[in-house]
Formats: structure tokens, C-alpha cells, sequence
């Protein structure tokens, strides 16, 4: 990118807490898991407060950690994107060519043969159906987290993140469509577009407001700098209370059912590492610089949770295998995108930029 804002993609460096904060996120886990059973009440409460499916407390949360990386969007320097057409193309093929297809192979190969012995048919059915649900929707909100952790190019995630929720209108009804064998897919429009106003629209506003703001009294971009390395505590500790919420919701799920959980969990496991695999080596081959590269193998990664769910439930009711399914694959994100974030970093050296 040729504008001088650039630097404030990347604000920092990587403190004792973030470089521990794999360790955080299992204390979390547990946390989430111990406040499901200790206080249920509140649990339940915080877990009702949702409109179209999208939980409020969580919304909060994750506008607390995508907020940070808005305010590094330099919206003059977006147009220079078409410059690097690479990462785009890299993320739209895995996302849209790739993903959903190798989720339903993976489902069909691990719950038709590898689990038959554990599970009924018709179970196997609706667990493929989640996955299919699952990898069709590609992240939304939380890409910018992952991004901002690889100190990835603000400007660039966010073009990807808008291209993607624009194919994502047209294209995940009939994608899911053709691997479920349903024709009548209700697509969730509320839960669709109140997400990407939560989680997107109004964060950006925001970001651009406080942008203008900070460089208009401090005269320079440096405010812009000190400004997201003040708010990064704030937002680590966001990401830790989304995990202690999420795990608290599905506690009661988890003890109930580790093995099931486990079988789920295991397809997912390998079509998120081997998706980032697919991403991240294209991009190295392809020599896309770092900050592009990262992000652009991350958000084919992470899923559209939300959607995945409200349309599992729409389609196949509230305790279906396929509702499961979407469910584990919000216990699995996180850990498993840390993961990725972790690695991603400590292979940095080899990539451009």
C-alpha cells in the first residue's frame, strides 16, 4: 500500500499477556465451562438476550475487539487494494471453490464410515448437514481479530471481509442447496444482515469517527497508533470473556456429550488446518506480502457461526444433530484460530513485507 497510514495496521508489539495467551484461553475455557454449572441463572439469562439469533452480550464483546483494528482502516488507501489482487483471489476461491466442498467430503467420510460404529444413519445425516452449514458461511466478525493479532493490513481485510459478505447473499443459499439436496433453504435474513451491521458497519463508523478525530487534533497518524496500543488490553479481554460466555452457554452440551463433542469435532479440526494450509501456501507461493497473507488464509478458516446456526435451526429445529453440529464449531473456533494466529507469526519470516 502506498499510503503513509500504513503503519498503523500494526501497532506494538506482542506483550507477556498476548504471548501467553493461549494459556488464557484455556483458563477461559474452563471458567465458561465451571460458570455454566455454578450460576446457571445467569448463564441462561445472558444467553436469552439475543435478537435473530444474534446473542447481544457477544455482539458487545466482539465490537470491542473489531473496533480497535477499524480505527487503523485508512479509508484513502483502500482504493490501492486492487493493486494486490492476489490475496483477494486466494480467499475467494478458498472460501467459495474449496471450503463447503471439502466440509461435506470430509462429513460424508468421517460420519457415513470412519463413525458408523458409533452413530445411527440418520444422526450421520444431520451431523454432515452442520458441517455442510458451517463451511459454507465464511467469517465475518472475528477475521478482524485474527488480523489485528498477525498485525495484518486493516485496509485489506477490510475489502475482503465486504467482497465476502456481498457473494455471501447470492451464493449461500444455493451452494447449501445443492449439498443438502434441499431446494428450500431459509436464509436468515435478519440474523444475515443484523450481523454484518453489528459486527461490521457500525464498528467501521465508529473507527472512521475516531480516526478523523485523533488525527485532526494531534495533526499526525502517530495518535492513531498510541490510541489502538491503549485499547489492545481492552480487547484481549474482550476475546477472553466472548470465550467464557460461548463455553458457558454449551457447558451443559459438553458434559453431556465429550464423546459426540469429540466426534464433531475431529472433521472440523482437519478442515480448519487443512484449509489455512491450502490458503497460507498459496499465498507463500504466490509471494503475497505477510500482512495479506495472513489474513487472507485466516478468514477462509474461521466460519460464519451465527448464520450457520440460525439456518441449522431454521432447517432442522433447535436440537438437531445439525444444530449440534454449528455449535461445536463455536467451541472449536477460537482455540483453533489462536492456533493458526500463533503460527502464522512464527512463520512470518518467510513471506514478503
Amino acid at each position: 500500500m502506498s499510503s503513509p497510514e500504513q503503519t498503523t495496521a500494526a501497532p506494538g508489539g506482542i506483550g507477556t499477556f498476548e504471548k501467553y495467551l493461549s494459556i488464557w484461553v484455556a483458563l477461559a475455557i474452563i471458567v465458561g465451562i465451571g460458570l455454566g454449572q455454578v450460576m446457571p441463572g445467569l448463564v441462561q439469562f445472558l444467553a436469552q438476550l439475543e435478537v435473530a439469533k444474534v446473542n447481544l452480550p457477544v455482539a458487545i464483546l466482539i465490537w470491542a475487539m473489531v473496533y480497535p483494528m477499524m480505527v487503523s482502516v485508512d479509508f484513502s488507501s483502500i482504493k490501492d487494494v486492487a493493486k494486490e489482487p492476489k490475496g483477494l483471489a486466494i480467499t475467494l476461491v478458498v472460501n467459495w471453490l474449496i471450503k463447503p466442498f471439502t466440509m461435506a467430503l470430509l462429513g460424508v467420510v468421517f460420519f457415513k464410515y470412519i463413525f458408523a460404529a458409533f452413530i445411527t444413519p440418520a444422526e450421520a445425516d444431520g451431523y454432515i448437514a452442520g458441517l455442510i452449514l458451517l463451511g459454507a458461511a465464511p467469517c465475518t466478525a472475528m477475521v478482524f481479530v485474527w488480523s489485528h493479532l498477525t498485525k495484518g493490513d486493516a485496509n485489506y481485510t477490510l475489502v475482503q471481509v465486504s467482497v465476502n459478505d456481498l457473494i455471501m447473499i447470492f451464493a449461500y443459499a444455493p451452494i447449501v442447496a445443492v449439498l443438502l439436496g434441499v431446494t428450500n433453504i431459509p436464509v436468515p435474513w435478519d440474523t444475515l444482515v443484523l450481523s454484518v451491521v453489528l459486527y461490521v458497519l457500525v464498528p467501521l463508523v465508529a473507527g472512521y469517527l475516531t480516526r478523523k478525530a485523533l488525527i485532526a487534533r494531534a495533526h499526525n497518524v502517530a495518535a492513531v497508533d498510541e490510541f489502538t496500543a491503549k485499547l489492545k488490553p481492552a480487547s484481549i479481554a474482550g476475546l477472553l470473556a466472548t470465550v467464557v460466555l460461548l463455553f458457558g452457554f454449551q457447558g451443559n452440551v459438553i458434559l453431556a456429550n465429550p464423546l459426540l463433542i469429540l466426534l464433531i469435532a475431529i472433521p472440523l479440526l482437519l478442515q480448519s488446518y487443512g484449509i489455512f494450509a491450502v490458503a497460507y501456501l498459496a499465498a507463500w507461493k504466490m509471494k503475497v506480502p505477510f500482512r495479506i497473507a495472513a489474513p487472507c488464509a485466516l478468514i477462509g478458516t474461521s466460519n460464519f457461526f451465527e448464520l450457520a446456526v440460525a439456518v441449522a435451526i431454521g432447517l432442522f429445529g433447535l436440537n438437531s444433530g445439525a444444530a449440534l453440529a454449528t455449535v461445536v464449531g463455536v467451541l472449536v473456533e477460537v482455540p483453533v484460530m489462536l492456533s493458526l494466529v500463533a503460527l502464522a507469526n512464527r512463520t512470518r519470516q518467510h513471506f514478503s513485507g
